[in-house]
């Protein structure tokens, strides 16, 4: 392994060379870190590169300027890595987490995930979180000695747990049930379910919030869903709009746009860094187990910019996320999902040789689970082919 880093590291950082380790041992690399290792297997894994066509908002086909799940999940790894560099954290498992959070996302965003929870609801239902395990120890198929990805302890805790505990009296959702490829893999690889995540994932928890309000008001006012002056009652942002407007006055809207989300990022990282200094010093952690059994997180925005952010929120689910075109998309996105799965749930011989071997057979639940997989790996672009080859009769299969 490389020469640790670890003397420029916070005391409550994950350390490379304090890594519980992997569920195959391995011999360590002599180039680089366990994290580093981690960060790099994810980019280079198959998943990952389908990310380039997987919704974020838009459907890909709707403009190559609108973030995809890759071109975010890119955002969000700069974001986290900077501030874990700034509160001397890991930066190399802060990337891993963040490149690796949307793996388990399903084609057409949100909408395709509510489908394939639909349509498996006697089955185990379906979690993106659930999936991104799933992929990375499972279905990424790399290695002649291991299934997956074969990531360390701390990755996959924080690729599981980095919005809060899954399990016992911490619970962030404690009637829900905990998703079975978690409580599967659990069994062999204990992720200590019950306790917060280290600090690295907690950072990019909220790396991902910092992006992806800030891209959805740049996509947004680009696609024409919502205007600047609908904005200006919406704490933090409006009065930016105004104070840049007021600024620079002669320059193009496109260029107050780019300023805002400039400004809007920098001042959510800077309250994010403040708040968790304050935090640090109130708690003392002296390790990263002290971050995890600490009962609340470490890492956290002020309250005044959880309120400005629990508003914009708000402002994008009603202006965005259910305006009436995004909900055309999102129910197409829906009825392809649908279709795909009913039809090769009931007609498994229609898979893929590769995927068909999985399957056991009509109606069962390991076929049900199989046909999830390799829809849910769908990029939005073969989804719709592949549902134009299953159901237009002049389409070749």
């Amino acid at each position: 392994m490389t020469e640790s880093r670890s003397h420029t590291l916070a005391p409550y950082a994950c350390r490379p060379e304090d890594s519980r380790g992997r569920l195959h041992d391995e011999a360590d690399s002599p180039t680089r870190s366990p994290f580093q290792r981690d960060r790099d297997r994810i980019i280079h894994s198959a998943a990952f590169r389908r990310l380039q066509y997987k919704t974020q908002v838009f459907v890909y086909h709707e403009g190559d300027n609108f973030r995809t799940r890759l071109t975010h999940s890119l955002e969000v790894s700069q974001i986290a890595r900077s501030i874990a560099r700034v509160l001397g954290l890991d930066e190399d498992l802060a990337e891993a987490l963040a490149l690796a959070h949307d793996l388990g996302h399903t084609p057409f965003g949100h909408a395709g995930e509510d489908a394939l929870q639909e349509v498996l609801a006697q089955y185990g239902g379906f979690d993106h979180n659930a999936q991104s395990l799933r992929i990375v120890t499972k279905l990424e198929r790399r290695y002649v000695e291991f299934e997956g990805l074969n990531l360390t302890w701390e990755t996959l805790e924080g690729l599981v747990k980095h919005n809060g505990p899954l399990t016992g009296p911490l619970a962030v959702k404690p009637d829900r049930v905990l998703p079975g490829a978690i409580a599967e893999y659990a069994q062999l690889h204990d992720l200590r379910l019950d306790s917060f995540a280290g600090m690295e994932a907690q950072i990019a928890a909220l790396s991902d919030d910092i992006a992806y309000n800030n891209h959805d008001i740049d996509d947004g006012l680009r696609a024409g869903l919502f205007t600047i002056k609908d904005l200006a009652d919406v704490p933090l942002v409006g009065p930016l709009f105004h104070k840049v407007a007021k600024q620079y006055p002669d320059a193009e809207p496109s260029l107050h746009i780019h300023e805002v989300v400039r400004r809007m990022i920098g001042i959510m990282i800077l309250d994010l860094t403040e708040e968790t200094r304050r935090r640090v010093a109130e708690f003392k952690p002296q390790s990263a187990d002290d971050v995890r059994g600490l009962g609340r997180p470490l890492a956290a925005f002020s309250d005044e910019m959880r309120a400005n952010d629990a508003a914009l929120r708000q402002f994008l689910f009603t202006n965005m996320y259910r305006h009436f075109s995004v909900n055309r998309m999102t129910s197409k996105g829906r009825r392809v999902v649908k279709d795909l799965f009913n039809l090769l749930f009931a007609e498994p011989e229609c898979l893929p040789p590769e995927w068909r071997r999985l399957a056991d057979g009509k109606g069962t639940a390991k076929t049900a689970r199989v046909v999830a997989d390799y829809i849910a790996g769908m990029t939005d672009r073969f989804a719709l082919d592949e549902h134009r080859r299953l159901f237009d009769l002049q389409e070749k299969p």
